[in-house]
């Protein structure tokens, strides 16, 4: 009989292996991905399990393996659409592989070097980077420790760390063009190049290549690309005689179109043809329908995730970089 105060007692694999009629080992092969196990026996002791109200205890299992099913996914600035739409596609292609993402939120303030160090007590079999680049130190704590590190984003080199890079050359100069090409002879880029590796690279990408065709682009500059930032800076824009605009993401160019919007019908386009970033899904929406530069989420984090997984096979191999490519998606903005 259980011991009322501890509560009834939980199934162990033991159990399992009673009721399936299969040795222990068969029940641990029977959870564990690709393993050499028969429909028959998995299907029985996946049954018995049920019966018993049996669960894995993965944390149990890494403290025996050393390292465990768990990938790591520090990330900050949740509020802009596009970085929860990230992580949702990254946790979906680690568990498409059999990994089980957890998340650490972190902040622009905080230490990234901390975070990843919260997550090595997890015996995580890997780390995926998408808030602020960490230090070379704590990288080459995880790579002595065997636990690869992917950055996405990021413009840091460092030895056996891989990066996958959205292609932001390619964004600036399809911004600019396409701009051009609808009549734009005064055209300004928003970003905050100071805070952000991609905004300054999709900057600069954007001044050169007006440069290059004969037209002198003006960077307008914010403190986060963000879309109280866009908002802001948005009421100056009359002022400052541009005709076209590319913004660093997205997020900024909703603000920037809720502000030159007010007191203007919805149904029209905005008096000032703009380009984003992303193609968050709020860009489709009938209120902003901005014309946008698209970042697969999807094919982003299976380049992550091939990278890490190849990563943990060859811990030594030298640090790789491989870009996202991205598309115009033309709509009403521009």
């Amino acid at each position: 009989m259980a011991d009322k105060d501890k509560g009834p007692r939980k199934a162990t694999s033991f159990d399992v292996a009673r009721v399936a009629g299969v040795s222990r080992a068969a029940v641990s092969r029977a959870f564990t991905p690709d393993a050499s196990v028969s429909p028959k026996t998995r299907e029985k002791v996946y049954q018995a399990a049920k019966e018993l109200g049996y669960r894995v205890n993965y944390l149990a299992r890494s403290l025996t393996n050393k390292r465990s099913d768990l990938v790591g996914l520090v990330a900050a600035g949740f509020d802009n659409p596009f970085r929860t739409l990230q992580i949702e596609h990254l946790s979906r292609a680690l568990l498409a592989r059999n990994f089980r993402p957890i998340l650490l939120p972190t902040s622009q303030e905080a230490d990234t070097s901390t975070v990843i160090g919260q997550l090595l007590h997890y015996a995580v079999s890997g780390v995926i980077v998408t808030s602020d680049a960490p230090p070379t130190e704590i990288c080459e704590q995880c790579a002595a420790e065997g636990v690869p590190i992917v950055l996405i984003n990021k413009g840091n080199d460092i030895p056996l760390v891989d990066r996958i890079i959205s292609d932001d050359h390619v964004a600036g100069h399809l911004a600019a063009d396409h701009l051009i090409d609808s009549g734009a002879r005064k055209p300004a880029v928003m970003a905050a190049p100071a805070r952000s590796y991609t905004a300054r690279r999709r900057s600069e990408a954007f001044i050169a290549r007006c440069k290059q065709v004969g037209v002198e682009a003006q960077l307008l500059q914010v403190k986060i690309n963000d879309y109280r930032s866009g908002y802001d800076a948005a009421t100056d824009l009359a002022a400052s005689c541009i005709d076209g605009l590319f913004c660093a993401n997205d997020y900024m160019a909703c603000g920037v179109i809720d502000r030159i919007m007010q007191g203007r019908s919805r149904d029209e386009a905005p008096p000032l043809p703009i380009i984003g970033h992303d193609d968050i899904p709020q860009a489709a929406w009938t209120a902003y329908d901005l014309t946008t530069i698209r970042q697969p989420c999807d094919l982003q984090a299976e380049q992550t995730v091939d990278l890490l997984i190849s990563r943990m096979a060859e811990p030594e191999l030298t640090a790789r970089v491989e870009f996202t490519p991205v598309t115009l998606i033309t709509r009403r903005t521009a």
